[in-house]
C-alpha cells in the first residue's frame, strides 16, 4: 500500500508534467496558408487575425496565398507539412470538409490528414446582382431565371465551394436552372459582378459589404435563417419564399496531419486571444464576420457534421468535381 507521504506527493507531480507537455513555442517564422486569391473572405479573416497571432506567438507570420482547386491546393500543402506548428492553414468548409472527399482520387483524407485547431469565424452569404440588373429582389431574379432556363449565370470561387452549393440549394428549391461560372478566387468574381458580366453571386458577406455600402452592387437577400445585424432591412432567402433555407461559410484554423496536442492547443489559445482582443473583435464584426473560438474538439465536430451534410447535397445535385 502506498505511504501517506507518496499519496500526498503525487498531486504535486502531475501539474508539472501537464505544464511541460503544453510548453510549446514556435522557434521561427510561421506560414499561414490561404487557399484563395487576395480579396475573398478567407484572405480577409486571415489578414485580420495574423497580426494578433504574431503578437501572441512572438514570431513573424507570413500570409501565403495558394489559390486553386476550390482551396484544396493550399489544404493539400498544409496536410503534407511538417507537424511542428510552423505551417498552418486558414481553411474553409469547402476546402477542408466538402470538396476533397468528392474528388477522384481525393487529394487527402479530411479526417486523417489534417488537424482541426479552432473555429476562426462564420459569415452569412449574401445574394447580389449588378446595379444594371433588372432584378430588384430575389423573386424578380427567380422569375427571370424561370423565363430563361440556363441563360442566367452565377459565380463562385470554385466547384463545390459554399458559393456554388448555396446557388445549387437555391436552384433546387426554386426549380430553376442557371449556369455556374467558377473562378480561382472571389476577387475575380467580384470584378465580373461589378462589370455586369455575371448575373448573380451568392458569396461571403464580408467580401461584398464594402460594395453594398458603396452602392456598387444590389443586395437581394442573405442566407442565414435570421436577418443580420449589418443589414437589418435586407430579407433572408428563407423569408423570400424558401422556408428553412440556411447556408453559411466557416473559416477554421487547420494544422497538418499528426499535429501534437501541445502545439494544437497553443495555436487554439493564440487564436482565442486574438479573437477576444477588444480592438480586433469590433473590426472583425465591422468587416462582416461573426467571431469564432471554442475548442479543437468542437471544431472537429463541425468539420465532420458539414462534411456529411454537404456531401449529401453534392450527390443529390449531381455535382462533378474533376
Amino acid at each position: 500500500m502506498p505511504s501517506r507521504r507518496s499519496l500526498l506527493a503525487a498531486p504535486l507531480v502531475l501539474p508539472s508534467l501537464v505544464h511541460a507537455q503544453s510548453a510549446w513555442e514556435p522557434s521561427r517564422s510561421v506560414t499561414l496558408l490561404v487557399g484563395f486569391a487576395p480579396g475573398g473572405g478567407t484572405d480577409i479573416i486571415a489578414r485580420l487575425v495574423a497580426p494578433l497571432l504574431q503578437q501572441a506567438l512572438g514570431v513573424p507570420i507570413a500570409v501565403e496565398n495558394r489559390p486553386g482547386a476550390s482551396g484544396t491546393i493550399a489544404a493539400q500543402v498544409n496536410s503534407r507539412a511538417a507537424p511542428d506548428g510552423h505551417t498552418v492553414l486558414m481553411s474553409t468548409v469547402s476546402a477542408s470538409a466538402v470538396v476533397p472527399p468528392q474528388m477522384t482520387p481525393p487529394p487527402f483524407d479530411i479526417h486523417r490528414d489534417q488537424t482541426a485547431i479552432a473555429l476562426a469565424a462564420t459569415v452569412p452569404l449574401v445574394a447580389v446582382v449588378p446595379l444594371s440588373s433588372p432584378s430588384r429582389d430575389l423573386a424578380g431574379l427567380i422569375a427571370r431565371a424561370r423565363d430563361n432556363p440556363g441563360k442566367l449565370n452565377y459565380s463562385s470561387s470554385g466547384v463545390a465551394t459554399q458559393q456554388h452549393l448555396a446557388a445549387e440549394l437555391l436552384s433546387m428549391a426554386a426549380g430553376i436552372q442557371m449556369t455556374h461560372v467558377p473562378f480561382r478566387g472571389t476577387g475575380q468574381a467580384v470584378n465580373e459582378i461589378l462589370a455586369g458580366r455575371i448575373d448573380l453571386a451568392i458569396d461571403t458577406f464580408p467580401t461584398y459589404l464594402p460594395h453594398i455600402r458603396g452602392e456598387r452592387v444590389r443586395a437581394l437577400a442573405t442566407t442565414m435563417p435570421e436577418r443580420i445585424d449589418w443589414l437589418p432591412n435586407l430579407p433572408t432567402v428563407a423569408e423570400s419564399g424558401f422556408p428553412g433555407f440556411d447556408a453559411n461559410v466557416w473559416y477554421m484554423l487547420m494544422g497538418p496531419a499528426g499535429l501534437p496536442a501541445p502545439i494544437r492547443d497553443r495555436w487554439a489559445a493564440a487564436l482565442g486571444t486574438a479573437l477576444a482582443d477588444p480592438v480586433l473583435r469590433p473590426r472583425i464584426r465591422e468587416a462582416g464576420f461573426i467571431p469564432g473560438g471554442g475548442t479543437s474538439a468542437e471544431a472537429a465536430a463541425l468539420l465532420n457534421r458539414d462534411a456529411e451534410r454537404y456531401g449529401a447535397l453534392i450527390r443529390q445535385a449531381g455535382i462533378r468535381i474533376e
